[in-house]
């Protein structure tokens, strides 16, 4: 099998990188380096070759390089069954950017997914499942879009009609203008809702065949009800139906409450440790994390399964806190999953299990090599 990989990536103007350049094989990529030198820079550039706002979740206009006269740019050849191809995407002046493919203006963001898929992990994510309702929606999310790359432009336009029903509430907007709002947010709100219950039922499905895999401890994934009573219509038009009526009646309650109380944006999503049968927020600091990166995998696997596209891992000092068994079995899942991985930490010493499969490079101060 032909690994789909990055041969080529070039930085310019992105954060603390002025210009960088890496060619590199289908081997896995290391970074190392002191902290703060730009290894999660480098893999939060890669990040944006897919739609969303990358694994930081920061606005466009912040990634420019502090001082740079230029805009951003982040540009990456990707090696496929088809032979290369050139992506790159860089800032606007408006704020927002732009999407180039093979040197032609892209059709939208989601053009880029179907050369590449790409998932991370972060120390940010450490406190995961004990955290906010809202980290674990957007995690969800992150999951969902890999599948379904419109997905993440669909929850982005819910958002902001939904500012736009709250404003409307508060001045006592024109009614009719409020229904359109609805039906609009109904919508969206079917789509994101089924786009997230569906893939959550065919990953649960790849998670509990590999409940017997001591490597990395299986996860029970459930969401919590849409609405507070009554079932959930498994037809789009039926739940597009239902959410429109619900918001129309609870204008009274959300206009004194200054929000909307109901709806997608208010769902969580329940994770268990299945071995323990204990909510993964129980679990040590060690437990969470390896579950969380057996989430990951059980993820990429789906991804592959579904799309035909293996996703980059980027894996921010995934490492650090791993003892060595627990380190081998993530490297050997990692072969096993025939993709590239990016992995940073300070100290090379953590990946000296990887030996010749990995390519090594040093990050300081904004300069690779």
């Amino acid at each position: 099998m032909l690994i789909r990989h990055i041969s080529r990536l070039r930085l310019t103007a992105f954060r603390n990188y002025t210009s960088a350049a890496l060619d590199l094989d289908e081997r896995h990529v290391v970074l190392t380096g002191p902290n703060g030198s730009g290894k999660t820079n480098l893999l939060e550039a890669i990040s944006v070759l897919s739609p969303g706002r990358g694994l930081r979740g920061a606005s466009f206009e912040t990634l420019q390089q502090h001082g740079s006269d230029h805009g951003w740019a982040v540009a990456a050849t990707v090696e496929t069954g088809d032979g290369p191809s050139d992506i790159g995407t860089g800032a606007m002046p408006d704020g927002g950017r732009r999407v180039r493919i093979n040197g032609a203006n892209a059709r939208s963001i989601e053009a880029m997914s179907d050369y590449l898929r790409v998932l991370w992990l972060t120390p940010a994510m450490d406190g995961l499942f004990s955290g906010p309702a809202g980290e674990r929606r957007r995690f969800l999310d992150r999951l969902v879009t890999t599948l379904i790359p419109s997905h993440s432009a669909a929850v982005g336009d819910f958002e902001k009609l939904m500012r736009q029903r709250n404003r409307l509430l508060e001045e006592e907007g024109d009614p009719r203008w409020l229904s359109a709002v609805e039906t609009q947010m109904a919508e969206l709100g079917a789509s994101i809702h089924l786009n997230r219950t569906d893939s959550l039922q065919h990953l649960q499905a790849l998670v509990s065949e590999s409940l017997d895999d001591g490597s990395f401890p299986a996860a029970e994934l459930a969401l919590t009800p849409l609405f507070d009573t009554g079932a959930v219509p498994e037809t789009s038009a039926a739940l597009e139906t239902l959410l429109a009526q619900r918001w129309h009646a609870l204008r009274p309650l959300d206009r004194a409450a200054g929000r909307t109380t109901s709806g997608p944006h208010r769902v969580d999503l329940e994770v268990m440790h299945a071995q323990k049968r204990m909510p993964a927020a129980l679990g040590s600091t060690g437990e969470q994390k390896a579950l969380l990166i057996g989430l990951i995998l059980a993820h990429a696997r789906l991804v592959r399964l579904r799309t035909g596209i293996v996703p980059f891992l980027l894996l921010d000092e995934i490492a650090a806190h791993l003892d060595p068994d627990r380190r081998r079995a993530l490297f050997s899942a990692l072969d096993g999953l025939e993709t590239q991985c990016f992995l940073t930490g300070t100290d090379a010493v953590l990946f000296e299990a990887l030996e010749d499969r990995a390519q090594r490079i040093p990050v300081r101060d904004g300069r690779l090599g």
